[in-house]
């Protein structure tokens, strides 16, 4: 582990202090780095021998911090760490420290990303929050998710198929030598899109057929073959990015080599081959982009992240719902306000909290009516228990029992509508009859949406606190950080918990952090 080194000069925290902003993150770091980050919080992830001495983790600890605050690359921070003088003095730096080569940063997160502690650092500020006590008696938690932006291209269906392609060539022993021999769309030894006339249909669904019928070649090829991690990994893709976007065209089965781009949208897509885990996301009928999704909760009234979570943007077990106990499960300390949007009115996770004791104030999704205007399922008096509904009109249908893959249950109105005075404004189906269709926890569901109708008190809390977890996520996105800078899942996840922690601190320091007698703590700041 690295040695803390003598400052290169007279340190810049001794002689330039007057200049440095009092009550700033730089200030703090300057003079509670090591406690904060102690030389034992970081002395798994390095030799017990001393080898070669190197940079101490403290230091690197709190580039790292400085660095996702402000939202620099390496090389910016590195360079910020040469010649800014409030970072040599957050870092213990003299004012002759010429800092160190960007690459270590890197070399640092390996480290994290490898031990068996990745999120240590949040995890430090954490126990930091957690020692103060900001959050005693502070019950409320305030989820919500945000979109990141990927740090690749979106690319188009003949781009991945070529790029995959050559992917298989250079990763698979080999492959290259089939490619050659095989695959003859394209000149594959070139990056680029071949040259065809891009407004001719037929030139561009023949350059598609050809694509697709060499990365079937290859596959078949290659099948039955050992391979290792990486090569199985290009193999894979390139059978998705064969399959997710074209059919067969028309009177074709595939069997003849004629394929077309598909008319519609693969569920969980991949946009990009240099990016695979990124995605197409849709946050709303209106916000459309691509990258990932940053699930966060948030104590709303001092804005601290409690925890934070990044994910692919698509799927079911990426959906809020899905991640949402998780952001909860570390809390401690008994029942909770949970505040949320509609994206966490998921029947399973009402029913989840609700058995853990928590107050709910989640936003219940408005329900749509089968014709415009008309009943919605509200209107009807569902009588789970004895398995009746009966609709506006006072006819009343049996509940059948729970089927299908959502476990749902039908009431049909079967030869009730056709005469029905308030036909018109419950169905179009007057021949077969209205059907009423519930799932699991409906009581549970019905009993929340009348609850946010009707009742002020709770109509007053969700107004009050469920918007202020808007502030977290424009402190969170602030600076460009709506950009993500890495690839993949997990060094994204990794930034996420480092700019939340640096977040964390800030506001920590704003409220008046201090170490005192061996004990962080709160010291309101007088003017």
């Amino acid at each position: 582990m690295g040695h803390q080194r003598a400052p290169a000069g007279p340190p810049v925290w001794v002689v330039c202090r007057e200049m440095i902003p009092a009550g700033s993150v730089f200030a703090f770091l300057a003079e509670h780095r090591r406690v904060l980050f102690p030389p034992e919080a970081f002395a798994d992830m390095y030799a017990p021998v001393n080898g070669r001495p190197s940079v101490p983790p403290d230091l690197l600890a709190t580039v790292v911090v400085l660095q996702a605050l402000h939202g620099l690359s390496d090389e910016e921070a590195a360079g910020a760490l040469r010649f800014d003088l409030r970072w040599k003095a957050a870092c213990g730096l003299g004012l002759y420290d010429r800092g160190f080569d960007p690459s270590l940063l890197t070399y640092f997160r390996r480290r994290l990303a490898h031990s068996s502690d990745p999120d240590r650092i949040f995890g430090i500020v954490r126990t930091v929050v957690k020692q103060t006590g900001v959050l005693t008696g502070r019950t409320r938690r305030a989820l919500d998710s945000a979109v990141l932006l990927d740090a690749v291209a979106t690319q188009d269906t003949i781009t991945q198929l070529i790029a995959a392609i050559r992917r298989v060539a250079c990763q698979v022993p080999g492959a290259s030598a089939l490619v050659a021999a095989h695959c003859h769309a394209h000149d594959y030894a070139e990056p680029g899109k071949p040259k065809i006339a891009w407004d001719d249909e037929e030139a561009k669904n023949a350059l598609v057929s050809g694509l697709v019928t060499d990365a079937l070649t290859l596959l078949d090829r290659l099948s039955g073959q050992d391979l290792d991690e990486h090569a199985e990994y290009a193999v894979g893709l390139l059978a998705l990015i064969a399959g997710q976007d074209v059919e067969p065209a028309d009177t074709s089965d595939g069997s003849d080599g004629r394929w077309r781009i598909a008319r519609r949208t693969a569920p969980d897509r991949i946009i990009s081959t240099v990016d695979p885990e990124a995605r197409h996301i849709h946050k709303s009928g209106q916000q459309r982009e691509d990258g990932y999704k940053a699930h966060l909760a948030v104590e709303p009234e001092t804005g601290l992240f409690t925890a934070v979570a990044l994910r692919i943007g698509a799927g079911a077990a990426n959906h809020e719902a899905t991640v949402a106990p998780a952001l909860l499960a570390h809390e401690q300390g008994g029942a909770l306000q949970i505040l949320a949007d509609a994206a966490y009115a998921a029947s399973g996770l009402r029913a989840a909290l609700t058995t853990a004791g928590h107050r709910l104030l989640i936003k219940p999704p408005a329900l749509k009516p089968a014709v415009p205007g008309g009943f919605t399922l509200d209107d009807f008096i569902i009588d789970t228990s004895i398995g009746t509904v009966t609709c506006p009109a006072g006819h009343t249908a049996p509940l059948a029992a729970q089927g299908g893959r959502y476990r749902q249950r039908r009431a049909t109105f079967t030869g009730l509508c056709a005469a029905c005075p308030l036909r018109d404004r419950c169905t179009t189906t007057a021949a077969t009859g209205r059907v009423v269709t519930i799932r699991p926890h409906h009581d549970l569901q019905a009993a929340a949406r009348h609850q946010a109708a009707t009742d002020p008190a709770w109509q007053d809390d969700y107004r009050r606190w469920r918007p202020m977890v808007e502030r977290a996520v424009a402190w969170l996105v602030a600076r460009g950080n709506r950009r993500l800078r890495y690839r993949g899942t997990h060094a994204n996840d990794r930034w996420l918990h480092h700019r939340a922690a640096a977040l964390n601190l800030r506001r920590l320091i704003n409220l008046g952090l201090t170490h005192i007698n061996g004990i962080w703590a709160l010291v309101p700041i007088t003017a």
